[in-house]
């Protein structure tokens, strides 16, 4: 009953503090009409130290939450990607100014804001980054810099990488929970986490694999950037001789260490400002609000962005929802406007079943017209699945992508029942196997074997589809499945994907094959903004969830939601064999 209290006041506290805030939110809102103008001789402020989505909602409450420390606000990829093409030709600006130090985003992610970053380079205006620390991911954005700036005591990460996976296996045995496993495939490694202490043979080699290709275009990349030769810098970091400021100044990581201070003398030279003058700067919220609208085109190509975990119905603003997306390719296909389809992924899959209903609407889609591919960070196992069957797949060279497998988990719970909270189960039913699907005992060996004959069919559908869409062989696709994983580099060579570029390269690609110009078509995105109401109240509901768990879970609540993901994984799975964290 104490409980019950706690998380009820947790939930009414949460729900006052976001109507309050969000009255005097709207009232802002009401309030800002003036438009948003680009200071003469500003800078373009990139700050990339925030979660990074593909595509975000407008959250009307993404403020209010900054200011009561939730953390800062998402950005998506593409307002960044956007911003940093339109203050190439604005007079207005006159450089960028990049803070990088530990961006939330996938390798591939920061690949497209590096190359656009590249691409801005060419205007001759400067790009200048600094930071207290940089880490590996924020040092790669941010190595493509003109000035590249490190705090005299701060610190440069520059070590390689490595990754860590959680298993639970400990956790069950305490409470008597006994995971039943049917999986395909020697690498389909999703399972270990419930059934081993640590990391399996297999799976150790592909994530090795895995880290040393993405690690490589990494340093690869770095080197090119800051002129350096590539074996030195592999040296330097696995020998880890980073280890002071000075040491990046000597190995040429870094341009030199100084204060802010000295930062800020260095903007206002660029500028040309006075020693005491304000230096005027922009950042991406703001500065996408100066963007004229794109003149309107009646050929379109559609961008449906499809990102988080793999569900069935209509998913949340986290998951990637089987209706709602089959709908919108659906939707796309018979709009003729629409003249190719662009689905840009970002997943490391779910769902058997949903997986195929979109799979289905691809197959529909490229009937009528171009569809292709577009991988970002994570395409795997589900991801996989929604791109197989597009004409191109177009992937970066550090996408994570294939995992072609499937496995299924059932847990037998009635040991914990019984020995932790005394509770017992008993019943009657009308055929030998009506009470398959249960979770209150163990399966018999013949409920066993259907399941796993369930699950070996659906290996045998994934990878025939997947043999026929990429037009390879069923022996020579299995070669390359049985759930591993890949880097875009291997994909390639492997014949899962085609070409190794980013978003733009996909829509290129998409324009030529519906037979279209350059300047003779405009993207739309797909799924699109919600009206604004509807927003307010969506955003209302997750800041309340987010405050109930921290309250009453406190340092738990992270492990708590890896937990429940695990107890979630109920059905026909086509994920990632871990959820693969590079750090």
């Amino acid at each position: 009953m104490k409980s019950f209290f706690k998380i009820f006041f947790a939930s009414l506290l949460a729900f006052m503090v976001f109507c309050i805030g969000g009255f005097f939110l709207l009232v802002g809102i009401a309030a800002s009409g003036d438009e948003v103008k680009v200071p003469k001789n500003a800078y373009l402020k990139i700050d990339l130290n925030r979660p990074i989505l593909e595509m975000t909602a407008d959250d009307p409450f993404a403020e209010l939450s900054q200011a009561l420390g939730d953390g800062p606000a998402p950005v998506s990829l593409k307002a960044i990607l956007e911003s940093i093409e339109h203050a190439a030709t604005d007079d207005n600006i006159k450089g960028i100014y990049l803070e990088a130090s530990m961006p939330m985003a996938g390798f591939a992610q920061l690949e497209e804001i590096r190359v656009a970053l590249n691409e801005f380079k060419v205007s001759e205006k400067p790009i200048i980054s600094y930071s207290e620390i940089f880490s590996e991911g924020g040092y790669y954005v941010a190595s493509v810099a003109d000035h590249l700036l490190l705090n005299p005591v701060g610190m440069l990460e520059f070590n390689g990488l490595a990754s860590e996976v959680t298993f639970f296996k400990g956790t069950f045995e305490k409470l008597n929970i006994q995971p039943q496993i049917f999986r395909v495939g020697n690498f389909k490694s999703a399972v270990e986490p419930f059934i081993r202490k640590d990391m399996s043979a297999a799976n150790k080699e592909q994530i090795s694999v895995l880290l040393d290709n993405v690690y490589g275009h990494f340093l690869s990349q770095v080197a090119e950037s800051r002129g350096l030769k590539l074996e030195d810098l592999k040296n330097v970091s696995s020998k880890m001789l980073v280890r002071e400021p000075k040491d990046a100044v000597k190995y040429g990581l870094i341009d030199n260490v100084v204060y802010y201070d000295e930062v800020l003398a260095l903007l206002r030279e660029n500028a040309g400002l006075g020693e005491n003058q304000d230096i005027p700067m922009i950042g991406i919220t703001n500065y996408e609000k100066t963007f004229v609208a794109e003149k309107y085109k009646a050929n379109r190509i559609a961008v449906i962005v499809a990102e988080g975990t793999i569900v069935s119905g209509k998913g949340d603003g986290t998951t990637i929802g089987s209706d709602k997306f089959a709908r919108e390719i659906r939707k796309a296909r018979l709009d003729d406007k629409i003249k190719a389809i662009v689905l840009r992924i970002n997943s490391p899959g779910g769902s058997a079943l949903a997986s195929d209903v979109m799979w289905r609407e691809v197959q529909l889609a490229k009937q009528v017209k171009p569809v292709i591919a577009s991988m970002s960070s994570v395409a795997a196992s589900g991801g996989y699945y929604m791109a197989m069957g597009c004409d191109t797949i177009v992937a970066h060279p550090n996408t994570i992508t294939g995992s072609i497998g499937v496995f299924s988990i059932i847990p037998d719970l009635s040991k914990f029942m019984d020995t932790k909270l005394g509770i017992t189960f008993d019943g009657v039913q009308t055929g030998e196997y009506s009470n398959l699907y249960t979770v209150t005992r163990s399966l018999n060996e013949a409920e066993q074997q259907i399941i796993q004959n369930g699950v070996n069919q659906i290996y045998e559908d994934f990878t025939t589809k997947a043999a026929n869409g990429r037009n390879m062989s069923h022996e020579a696709l299995l070669e390359v499945a049985s759930g591993r994983v890949w880097s875009g580099i291997e994909a390639k060579e492997k014949g899962l994907v085609d070409v190794l570029g980013n978003m733009d390269k996909a829509v290129e690609i998409a324009a030529n094959a519906a037979g279209l110009a350059e300047d003779d078509y405009m993207r739309v995105y797909y799924p699109e903004k919600l009206p604004f109401i509807q927003q307010l109240a969506k955003s209302l509901e997750g800041n309340t969830k987010v405050l109930i768990d921290a309250y009453t879970l406190g340092e738990m609540a992270p492990y708590m939601k890896d937990f429940k993901h695990v107890m979630e994984n109920r059905g026909l799975q086509t994920r990632m064999p871990f959820d693969l964290e590079i750090k």
